[in-house]
This record gives C-alpha cells, sequence and structure tokens, in this order.
C-alpha cells in the first residue's frame, strides 16, 4: 500500500529561537560620566601642559593655562570642597603659580603703584664676593670696640673685615654716607621704639643694611619699606596693605613691628647673631641649618655654608656698619645728618587727592609724598581715621582752604591761586576744563575779573577708576580681598563671575578698585556720610585735626546689634557696604575688635 506523504503544515508552531529576556537598551547606550568628573578631567588637562610650557621655559603661556584651569573651575558652579581630586588640583595649581607670581613683586597690585618703590641698597651688596680685608682695618676695629658703647656683640673677623674695607672704597662709602645721613630722619624714633620693645638699639643698623632709611625701598622678592618686611611677615605684625596703602613703608609703624618680630626671634634662638641670620632668610632657614650641624653660632654655620649666601654676608655687614656709624671719622666717611621732618598731622575724614592738598598748604607733591611714604597713591583711603602728614604750620591752611570745595570733589577738583594778570580763560586752559565750568564752580558772573591771590574751585575731571588683576593667595577670602580694595563682595562676585562662597587659590580677579564709574557716586557717598557721622562722635586727638566733619550731610541710619559669630564683613555684606564704611560709622572698632553684643550704626 503506497505511503502516501502529508501535507506540510501552513505555519509551525514552535517556538521561535528568541531569547523571552527582553535587552537592556540602557547597557547599549554610552555611559554617562558624572560632570565632577569630566571637569576634573579637564581641570588636570590644563594644569598638565601649563606645568609643560613652565618646565619648557615659557610662564606667560603656563600661566595662561593655569587661568584657564582656574576658570573652568569658576564656570562649572562646583564648589573646591565638593570633590578631593578638585581641591587638590586647586592647591598644585596655587603652587605652580607662586614661583611665577613672586617674580611679578609678589602681587599683581604692586604693578600698578602710581608711588613705585625703589630698588633695595641690600641686593647690592649682599651677594658681593669681596677680595680679603685689609689687615690695618682689624686694629681700628678693635679698639674701637673697647671704647664706643654698644648693645649688640660686636666683632671683628675676616668677612667683618672684608666689609669694613669695602666701606672704605670710594662705592661703599658712598652708600653707608648716605644711609648713615638719612637716619638723621628716623634716629630718635626708632632707638626710642627699640628701647620700649626691650631690644639693641644697635638694631637700627639692620635697617641701614636693608634699605639705609629709605621707606620705599622695594626688594626683587617683593620686601618693603626701611626694615624690608614680606607682604606675608607684615601682615603677621599687623601691617596693612591695601590698594591705597601699604604699612610696612610707614617708618614708626613697620619699626614696632620689627622690634616685636625680632624680639620673638631672640625668644627662639637666644643669639642676636641666629636672629639676624633668621631675620634675613626666615626662621625656617635657620632652625634647619642648625639641626643639619648641630651648631646654634652662627659663624660655624657660615663657615659650613649651611646658610644662603645672602644671609652668610648678612651678619658680618650689620656689624661692619654699626663699627663705621659709631666712629665714622676712623673711616673716612663725612656724615651730616638730616633732620627729622617737622610734621603736623591731620584727619581729613575723606579720600583726598594729594594734588590738591598741595594746592590747598601751597606744600610742594613730591614732599608730600616723602611724608607719607605708605601711600601708594595720590589719593588718600576711604578711612575717616587716617593721618596725613602735612609739612609744620600748614595744618589751619589746609582745614581753611579745603572747606572752599564740596567734600565729594576733593579726589577731583584742584585749587588756582589766581596771579596778577591772569585771565579765566588761561586758567581754563592749563586745567584743560571750560571758563563756564568754572565760573559755575566758583559763583562767578560771567568775565568776572579777580584779584591777584584769589583762591578758584578748578572742576577738573574725576579720575578714572582703573581695573586691576588680583591673584587669589592661600588664605584670601572674598571679604578680606573686598575690604582690601574698597569694593563689597557682591561686586567681586559680579565682576567675575563666582557664585559659590570662595574664589578659587590662583583665581585672577578683575576689580576695579574703589568700585565701578556708575555705582561709584551712591558707595562714596555712604562712606562719606560714615566718616562724617564717625567723625563726629569721636574727639581730636593732640594735634590731630578732623577736617571732614566740617561738611554735614544727612544720611539714613539703623542700628544692629551684633551677634555671636558675626564679623564685619558677614555685616557689611548683609547692608550692601563695605567695611570701611562700617568702621567709619563705629569709630569705636579703631581701638578693639568686635564683640557680640555691639551695637553698630549703619549709614545706608
Amino acid at each position: 500500500m503506497p505511503v502516501i506523504p502529508k501535507a506540510a503544515p501552513e505555519f509551525v508552531r514552535e517556538s521561535l529561537p528568541f531569547n523571552r529576556r527582553l535587552p537592556d537598551y540602557a547597557a547599549l547606550q554610552p555611559p554617562v560620566r558624572p560632570a565632577i568628573d569630566i571637569l576634573v578631567d579637564k581641570v588636570e588637562a590644563a594644569y598638565n601642559t601649563g606645568q609643560k610650557y613652565l618646565k619648557a621655559g615659557d610662564p606667560e603661556k603656563a600661566r595662561a593655562e593655569f587661568d584657564r584651569a582656574v576658570d573652568l573651575i569658576q564656570v562649572s558652579g562646583f564648589q573646591v570642597q565638593s570633590d578631593p581630586r578638585l581641591s587638590k588640583l586647586v592647591d598644585e595649581i596655587g603652587d605652580a603659580t607662586q614661583v611665577y607670581e613672586e617674580q611679578q613683586a609678589q602681587n599683581n597690585t604692586e604693578e600698578e603703584e602710581e608711588n613705585p618703590g625703589i630698588p633695595a641698597p641690600i641686593e647690592e651688596i649682599a651677594d658681593l664676593t669681596l677680595p680679603p680685608g685689609d689687615p690695618r682695618l682689624y686694629t681700628k676695629a678693635e679698639q674701637e670696640m673697647i671704647a664706643v658703647p654698644h648693645d649688640l656683640p660686636l666683632t671683628v673677623n675676616e668677612s667683618v673685615l672684608q666689609y669694613l674695607s669695602y666701606f672704605s672704597t670710594s662705592r661703599g662709602r658712598a652708600i653707608v654716607e648716605h644711609g648713615l645721613e638719612r637716619a638723621g630722619r628716623y634716629n630718635e624714633m626708632i632707638r626710642r621704639t627699640l628701647k620700649a620693645e626691650g631690644v639693641p638699639q644697635d638694631l637700627i643698623y639692620l635697617a641701614q643694611a636693608e634699605s639705609s632709611f629709605l621707606p620705599q625701598a622695594v626688594s626683587r622678592s617683593g620686601a618693603r619699606g626701611i626694615w624690608q618686611f614680606m607682604p606675608y611677615r607684615g601682615r603677621e605684625y599687623g601691617l596693612e596693605r591695601t590698594y591705597w596703602i601699604d604699612e610696612r613703608s610707614d617708618p614708626e609703624k613697620a619699626t614696632h613691628a620689627a622690634a616685636q618680630h625680632m624680639k620673638d626671634l631672640y625668644a627662639m634662638f637666644g643669639d642676636w647673631y641666629l636672629v639676624l641670620a633668621a631675620y634675613n632668610s626666615g626662621p625656617g632657614n635657620v632652625t634647619k641649618a642648625v639641626e643639619r650641624t648641630g651648631y646654634a653660632d652662627f659663624w660655624e654655620l657660615q663657615k659650613r655654608h649651611a646658610l644662603p649666601k645672602e644671609t652668610q654676608n648678612y651678619v658680618p655687614i650689620i656689624i661692619a656698619l654699626a663699627l663705621v656709624a659709631k666712629d665714622p671719622v676712623l673711616y673716612g666717611v663725612q656724615v651730616v645728618p638730616e633732620k627729622p621732618p617737622a610734621v603736623e598731622a591731620v584727619k581729613p575724614g575723606h579720600p583726598v587727592d594729594l594734588h590738591l592738598v598741595a594746592d590747598a598748604t601751597g606744600a610742594d607733591l613730591e614732599d608730600l609724598r616723602l611724608l607719607n611714604p605708605s601711600l601708594l597713591r595720590s589719593v588718600t583711603p576711604n578711612d575717616s581715621q587716617f593721618i596725613l602728614n602735612l609739612p609744620k604750620g600748614t595744618g589751619q591752611k589746609f582745614e581753611d582752604n579745603i572747606q572752599r570745595v564740596p567734600i565729594e570733589k576733593w579726589t577731583s577738583w584742584r585749587l588756582h591761586s589766581v596771579e596778577s594778570g591772569e585771565t579765566l580763560s588761561e586758567v581754563a586752559r592749563h586745567y584743560r576744563v571750560t571758563v563756564p565750568a568754572i565760573e559755575n564752580a566758583n559763583h562767578l558772573e560771567a568775565h568776572a575779573t579777580l584779584p591777584a591771590g584769589f583762591l578758584l574751585n578748578v572742576p577738573t575731571a574725576p579720575p578714572v577708576v582703573k581695573l586691576v588683576h588680583y591673584r587669589v593667595q592661600k588664605g584670601d577670602t572674598l571679604e578680606g580681598i573686598a575690604e582690601r580694595f574698597d569694593v563689597t563682595v557682591a561686586e567681586l562676585k559680579r565682576w567675575n563671575h563666582i557664585s559659590g562662597a570662595k574664589a578659587p587659590r590662583g583665581a585672577r580677579l578683575r576689580i576695579y578698585a574703589g568700585g565701578e564709574p556708575v555705582a561709584s557716586h551712591a558707595r562714596s557717598k555712604s562712606a562719606q556720610n560714615g566718616a562724617a557721622e564717625g567723625s563726629a562722635g569721636t574727639g581730636r586727638a593732640a594735634a590731630v585735626h578732623n577736617v571732614s566733619s566740617a561738611h554735614p550731610e544727612k544720611s539714613e541710619a539703623v542700628q544692629h546689634r551684633v551677634k555671636k559669630g558675626e564679623t564685619l564683613y558677614s555685616i557689611a555684606r548683609a547692608y550692601g557696604i563695605t567695611v570701611t564704611a562700617l568702621r567709619n560709622s563705629n569709630p569705636f572698632l579703631a581701638d578693639r575688635p568686635l564683640e557680640a553684643g555691639d551695637v553698630l550704626t549703619i549709614q545706608r
């Protein structure tokens, strides 16, 4: 029987060989990296590129890459502390830029000083390699040490003899003579201060070695003033440094700071030669040298070259200068000491341009700068307690004449004493203003004829607000930077697109010192009101005149009771004013720190 084939089914009822589990489509997508990881990679790449440029000897390109790395962090919105990798990178960037910044005189702001410093004399003589000293001077010095009083240990050895011989040459003698002549300006003040602080008065010769008593002396590394304080050391001993002033150049304040510093160093080392070495190279270097060699003796450390070359020469220089200064004729040095300047102090109570001060007093502009060496600009700071030194006998004249100028114009207008036959057109041409502007500023009728000696207000244009750049350094806060440049934290954040509470170390900030042109009038008026209030609430210190209190102005004042944990910065920020304005409105803050429970007057 034949087999009949079965018909093939129309479809198969068996399961197809497909996986019943649905595929993981998410796994097929490219992985999404966390934003913080992407940011860290970009910042690290910029940092590494900067390091390559730095090693290749191109610091400008290196700085551009470091700036780009910091900019990436700033615009990201991430806080530096939010990720340890980011925090570590910021520290590394800060360390990498430190050498470059030191070469740029420690701080970008110093590049734009209107009253720049002059080279420090110590740098000319500290690195000298000198021939052997004249042995004939040895006997002279030995006899001198017996005859002259001294409260700093003095000795004569080959190192000291080399510098005694150098100071007997024409060039060396000139350095000593110029220093000893200028010493006359400060000798009494310095010795009085050193004695009061309980340190040897012969330490005055350290100042001669460092600066030849030039308050404007600035070293290549950024040390400043007659005592050559570095910025960080000055801050440690209370020397204020802002866009407007640098108290390292204030002879009296810096002398107090130097005496305290040397007293602290003596407590650390117990030897004045080691104190001098530590003053020059830092206590850390001396401590390491002592630990490395086992000798706590300067001459042993010098013999073993355990200290920098400059420091090895530094102590002999000071000893040699002391010996020459105590008996200059013995070494062929002729000195006619300058006399201390006759000074009269006033408190303007408001920022004022030195050009206007010169107009009001008849003093020479350069003389005013010499009397006020801590000023970095031609304008005094916005601080009602700031003391301006004037030539003696000109204080009352300043007070009388400055009243002619509206207080808000003290930083721009000038005063002009009309000469016989001089016309308004000639005055206007000299100051580049119009005749109608002068007439309006002085309430004069058209074509008025003025007698010789008439004091005119000249409405010159206000100063241009300067854009400066500031590199954020270790320990900086936005509040501290804002106070330094007399701006608000809100302004700093707006100018630099900062969203958080801090700016990363190494960031290069754009700052309109004193405030933007558009906002400056409102801000200065607020600070001005605070200054007027502060002046009205305090008496006059002896021989210091308050000037701006003669311009009373009405302003809205509120009271604020200080809570625990609040600071001047946080309070000023809350009210939208500067710390300077807050201090001006509350003079008691000049004498003591802020305390919980204090009631502050806020001028708004």
